[in-house]
C-alpha cells in the first residue's frame, strides 16, 4: 500500500493539475470505487449523489494527512485566516477522500485519450481559461476508494470526517514530537506494530517502519514502555529522515502499480537496507537479513545491528 512519500508525490501532481479548476461533471464507471474494502455494496443512488455533489464545485487545492489525500472544495469565507470580517477566502466546506489501497492511481489526462479499461471514476475539470482535462481514478484491484465527505477538525486542520483519528504525520506542522514520543513511551505492544498505529503517528507503514528501526538499530520487536525515550527520539528522527528522503524521488515503486499523476515510477527501492531483503547480506556488517512476521506483517531486520531487546 502506498505510504506517505508515495501519496504526497501523488498529492503534488494533483495539486499542480487541480488547484483552482472546476470539476464540470463527473463519470463513475464502476460504483463499488464509491465503497470501501469492507463494504463494496453501493446503494444505486450513490453514483448520482456523488455526481451531483461535485459537479460545479471549485477545487482549491489537493490535500494529505499521512496516507489520506483529499480535494478540498470550498464555497463561503475562511474567517480563520481571513484578515477581516470582510475579506472573501475560500473555505473548504466539503473534500472529495481518495484512497489508494494497494492499486489506486490518479492519472491527468486531456479529453479524448484512451480510457484505460481499470478506469473506475473521472472528473472532468476546466480551469480558468476553459481548458479542459480530466483526472482518472483506476484502480486495477479495486482497493481504493472516493467519495465526498464534509471537513471537520481535527488536530489542528479542516480533514475528512472519517479521517478525524488519524494523527498528524512527521512532514506537517502540527506533527508534535514530544507528544508522540511520549505517547509511543507508554505503548507495551511491538515498537514496529506501535508505528504502523495511525491514531498515534500517520503516513509510516511496513516499508518505511522497517527502515527507521534499522537506521535507529533498534529491533522490532522491542517494547516501547521499556525502551530508552532517546531511542524513541532516534526511530522518530529516522522515519521522519528516511520518508524525507523517499520523496525526493518519488517514493517507492515495486510494480507498475504505483505511478505518480504522469504516470512515473518512483525509485526509492534502490535505496532500501532492509526492507525486501530477506536472507541478503546487511549493507552494514554482512549478517544476513531476517525477515519475521509483527502484528500479521512481513518484518526485515539485522539482527547484529538491531540486537534484540534485554529486560530484566
Amino acid at each position: 500500500m502506498p505510504e506517505l512519500p508515495e501519496v504526497e508525490s501523488v498529492r503534488r501532481g494533483v495539486d499542480e493539475w487541480t488547484a483552482g479548476t472546476t470539476i464540470t461533471g463527473a463519470e463513475v464507471a464502476d460504483p463499488r470505487i464509491l465503497g470501501t474494502t469492507s463494504q463494496r455494496r453501493i446503494d444505486p443512488s450513490a453514483v448520482s449523489g456523488f455526481v451531483s455533489a461535485v459537479t460545479g464545485a471549485h477545487i482549491l487545492r489537493a490535500e494529505r494527512r499521512g496516507k489520506f489525500m483529499w480535494l478540498s472544495l470550498g464555497e463561503g469565507t475562511d474567517l480563520s485566516t481571513a484578515d477581516s470580517v470582510t475579506s472573501s477566502v475560500p473555505r473548504p466546506e466539503l473534500g472529495i477522500l481518495v484512497h489508494l489501497g494497494m492499486s489506486g492511481q490518479l492519472r491527468i489526462h486531456s479529453h479524448g485519450e484512451e480510457i484505460h479499461r481499470h478506469t473506475r471514476a473521472i472528473l472532468h475539470l476546466s480551469d480558468d481559461g476553459g481548458q479542459p482535462r480530466e483526472l482518472r481514478f483506476v484502480d486495477q484491484r479495486i482497493f481504493g476508494h472516493i467519495g465526498v465527505q464534509p471537513l471537520v477538525h481535527g488536530y489542528g486542520r479542516l480533514v475528512p470526517a472519517s479521517a478525524i483519528h488519524i494523527a498528524p504525520d512527521p512532514l506537517e506542522p502540527a506533527f508534535d514530537p514530544e507528544r508522540v514520543v511520549s505517547d509511543l513511551a507508554r505503548k507495551r505492544t511491538a515498537v514496529k506494530a506501535a508505528l504502523l498505529d495511525q491514531t498515534l503517528v500517520s503516513g509510516i507503514g511496513n516499508i518505511y517502519a522497517d527502515e527507521a528501526l534499522f537506521r535507529a538499530g533498534v529491533h522490532p520487536l522491542a517494547t516501547p514502555a521499556r525502551t530508552r525515550k532517546s531511542r524513541l527520539v532516534a526511530v522518530l528522527e529516522s522515519a521522519t529522515k528516511v520518508m524525507s528522503d523517499a520523496l525526493a524521488v518519488g517514493g517507492t515503486s515495486f510494480d507498475a502499480l504505483y505511478v505518480n499523476v504522469n504516470g512515473e515510477s518512483g525509485y526509492f527501492d534502490r535505496a532500501l537496507l532492509v526492507y525486501g531483503r530477506g536472507g541478503q547480506e546487511c549493507v552494514r556488517c554482512g549478517t544476513e537479513i531476517v525477515k519475521i512476521t509483527v502484528g500479521g506483517r512481513g518484518t526485515h531486520y539485522c539482527p547484529v545491528c538491531q540486537k534484540p531487546p534485554r529486560y530484566r
